[in-house]
């Protein structure tokens, strides 16, 4: 079985002004394109073929290096569009509302520990908001790695997750990973982000 690159779920200028059409082009369609490529090659006669992305994640601490990195960013970037939308961000309703003011005091309060998270990843990263334990939690992790996987530092049921990766920002904001993550916020799909936390949980 070889991985394919779904079609984003939107036009590549929908999240303009927030993400520029530029970046999501070449994002979607150069980047993860090469994650999915390079993995099927990764993949290629092993026992791997078979397992679904969520099997081969699972077990990043034994796989090799471009299994885990190329089967890490399809996961993730995958996860990653599905995150964002059009006519979208605001702040949350319903019950993610109320997880997030009992987990973290306030929307305010969960933005910015969300955003320390990603402007502190040293490198390339990724910014998550988990359910872990049953409540919600916020923690980053290293290249494409996840907390889905068995070498994550913080292991939870992502709901949320931002790419700083410079290739996701760095047309529009240059080395300003800040703006890029205040940006975000415009274009979260908090539908999205509910209906996977009340999955998880």
């Amino acid at each position: 079985m070889s991985f394919t690159l779904a079609p984003l779920p939107y036009a590549y200028e929908a999240l303009e002004p927030h993400i520029d059409v530029q970046t999501m082009q070449i994002h979607h369609g150069k980047h993860h394109q090469a994650y999915v490529d390079n993995l099927n090659k990764a993949i290629a006669g092993t026992e791997h073929e078979s397992k679904t992305i969520e099997e081969i994640v699972a077990h990043a601490g034994s796989i090799s290096a471009a299994v885990r990195n190329n089967g890490g960013g399809h996961w993730n970037h995958t996860f990653f569009w599905a995150s964002m939308a059009p006519n979208a961000g605001g702040a949350p309703s319903g019950k993610l509302a109320e997880a997030i003011d009992a987990a973290f005091g306030s929307f305010d309060a969960f933005k910015e520990k969300f955003n320390l998270a990603g402007m502190t990843r040293f490198g390339s990263g990724w910014a998550w908001l988990i359910v872990k334990d049953g409540k919600l939690d916020i923690c980053s992790t290293p290249n494409q790695d996840n907390p889905l996987m068995d070498v994550a530092d913080v292991k939870g049921t992502p709901i949320l997750g931002a790419d700083v990766w410079e290739h996701a920002y760095y047309l529009k904001y240059q080395n300003k990973r800040a703006d890029y993550l205040s940006a975000f916020w415009n274009v979260v799909n908090w539908a999205v982000v509910e209906e996977r936390m009340m999955a998880a949980m």
